[in-house]
């Protein structure tokens, strides 16, 4: 059986991601349509042993396509995600276009799997990034104690901001390479780094305590995106989740601290058994137990460690989970749920 699959947004970090993981996860596809803005039509992407050609969104362009993977801008997936529905098309779109729809799942492949199996609209949704990390080493916990309160420090890389995010951070980078001093007195209000395109403040030796745009009660948008779709993707509506989202100078990988207050017992001991046998976590809990975002990067898992009992109150712990956010946290569950669309 083969299936034939179309990727907007090909071009894009995570488009072509998604490219490298149909081909390394020996994805059945029989033909592949890449699409792409108009400056990168004509444009051959590498898979497998030969090319794809990138081609502009049209009318007809989804004629006999199985699969439809979306990663552009919420207004572009508005408009054509529905149009490949329409066309036949099962499609997984991970733009932020459709998550909180109720006729729409939300899905993180190893969380909630059974959610595909009813699309009243044709549409599925991968979450945020960020979201995705978090939610695929507390999902084991919250099936077996309850979440009640979860209190959420974001460290996110600049690529969560795209490419423009990463040659940002490189510019800056590169402008004082080796002259630490000056990359200090840059971090202060004189100027030596001028603000960028993604980021108002530099990003080089920085840390900006405000990722996303600010939107209701002073939390950003990516603050309410883990609220909400944790929400969602847990079947919970009434965990308690409150979240800071930072933005670092880190190329890939986002990582978080989490403070999970359980309605039953948990203990570190019984955590650990479950995080053990977690699909899609690895559990680093030996030696220092502090996975960095370095070791997550380049990984299907995500690496939980630093787990600890909170010693304030009863049924709380404390962890840090880390986890790349190009791939788990979009591309490789984006093709997951194509997967599970394909084979149930």
């Amino acid at each position: 059986m083969t299936v034939d699959v179309g990727v907007i947004g090909a071009t894009g970090l995570v488009g072509q991601e998604m490219l490298r993981i149909l081909e390394q996860r020996s994805f059945p596809v029989g033909t592949l349509r890449a699409y792409a803005s108009a400056r990168s039509e004509g444009r051959a992407l590498a898979f497998r042993d030969g090319e794809v050609i990138c081609e502009v969104l049209r009318d007809g362009c989804f004629d006999g396509v199985d699969i439809v993977i979306v990663d552009v801008d919420d207004p572009l997936a508005l408009v054509w995600a529905p149009v490949a529905a329409a066309a036949g098309a099962r499609v997984v779109d991970n733009s932020a276009a459709f998550r909180m729809e109720a006729d729409v799942p939300l899905v993180v492949a190893e969380v909630n799997p059974e959610d595909l199996h009813d699309l009243p609209r044709g549409i599925a949704s991968c979450p945020n990034c960020t979201t995705m990390v978090l939610v695929t080493a507390l999902a084991p916990l919250h099936r077996a104690a309850g979440i009640d309160r979860l209190v959420v420090s974001t460290y996110q890389s600049v690529s969560g901001a795209g490419a423009a995010g990463i040659t940002e951070l490189e510019t800056q980078w590169n402008k004082f390479a080796g002259d630490s001093e000056s990359l200090r007195r840059a971090a202060t209000v004189d100027g030596l780094i001028s603000p960028g395109r993604v980021w108002s403040k530099p990003i080089a030796g920085n840390v900006i305590p405000l990722a996303g745009s600010v939107k209701d009660a002073g939390y950003t948008s990516e603050e309410w995106k883990l609220v909400d779709e944790s929400r969602k993707i847990l079947h919970d509506d009434s965990m308690r989740i409150t979240a800071t989202c930072v933005r670092v100078p880190v190329y890939v990988g986002h990582a978080m601290t989490a403070n999970v207050e359980f309605h039953d017992s948990m203990t570190r001991a019984r955590a650990v058994e479950l995080l053990e046998g977690a699909p899609g976590v690895r559990l680093v809990d030996h030696g220092d137990g502090a996975p960095t975002a370095l070791e997550g990067a380049g990984i299907d898992p995500v690496l939980v460690g630093r787990l600890r009992e909170d010693p304030s109150q009863p049924n709380t712990l404390d962890l840090w989970v880390t986890g790349d956010n190009l791939r788990k946290g979009a591309a490789l569950n984006a093709v997951q749920m194509a997967e599970i669309l394909t084979f149930g």
